[in-house]
Order: C-alpha cells, then sequence, then structure tokens
C-alpha cells in the first residue's frame, strides 16, 4: 500500500477516534467547553512527541508505520481547526473567560505534553534526557 494511502486510512481512524472522544467529553463533562477537542489534541501532542522521538532516534518504529501514527492518526485526531473555530464560538458567545482558558490551556499543555512525550520516548529507546 502506498504511503498516501496509508495516511489517509490513519487520518481516517483519527478523525473517527476524535468523533468519538467528543461526544463521550461531551456527555460526560457538559458541552459549556470544547472538552473533546481539548483533550484530542492533549493526548495527541503527547503521542507524537513520544512517536516521533522514538521513530526518529531508533529504527524501532519503520518510517511508514510512523507516518500512519503521526501524519494520519495524530493529524485526524488532532485539530487546530476545530480548536480555532470553537474559540471564535465561545468569545461570540461572550465567554471570553472561558475562550482565553481554552487558548491558553491548549497552548500551554500541548507544547508542555509534546516535550514530555519526547522525553518519556528518549527514555524508551535509552537516549538521555
Amino acid at each position: 500500500m502506498g504511503r498516501l494511502m496509508l495516511v489517509c486510512l490513519g487520518g481516517a481512524i483519527g478523525s473517527g477516534l476524535r468523533y468519538l472522544v467528543s461526544g463521550i467529553a461531551a456527555r460526560g463533562l457538559g458541552a459549556d467547553f470544547p472538552y473533546g477537542t481539548f483533550i484530542v489534541n492533549v493526548v495527541g501532542s503527547f503521542l507524537i512527541g513520544l512517536i516521533q522521538e522514538i521513530g526518529i532516534t531508533t529504527l524501532i518504529i519503520p518510517e511508514s508505520t510512523r507516518l500512519v501514527l503521526t501524519v494520519g492518526i495524530m493529524g485526524g485526531l488532532t485539530t487546530y481547526s476545530s480548536f480555532s473555530y470553537e474559540t471564535i464560538r465561545l468569545m461570540e458567545a461572550g465567554a471570553w473567560g472561558q475562550a482565553w482558558v481554552n487558548v491558553l490551556a491548549t497552548t500551554a499543555l500541548c507544547l508542555t505534553v509534546c516535550f514530555l512525550g519526547a522525553a518519556v520516548g528518549r527514555l524508551v529507546v535509552g537516549v538521555r534526557v
């Protein structure tokens, strides 16, 4: 199977996961904040850091598998466009505090967990952090 098809397959899986997580989060946590998008962006940021670090540092994860996992699944799972739109909707609704919490928390947490994912990846493959 060609690389493009692998990435497309991964994207379909990631998009399906995002849909499921968003629905579960809305039912469990409420619809007053975009919890689902927040969750998938944080989890995806950690996982992409972990997968890329392990994949780049070693040959444990073949390049084609890394493409499926990162560009495909993580690309379909995480969603900057939904994050942006949901933030604008919060602003338009006058929920400026929630909008800024979403912007600051998503940015800070996603960068932090991506760094942590890369650090865990280095530990897994035995590279000094």
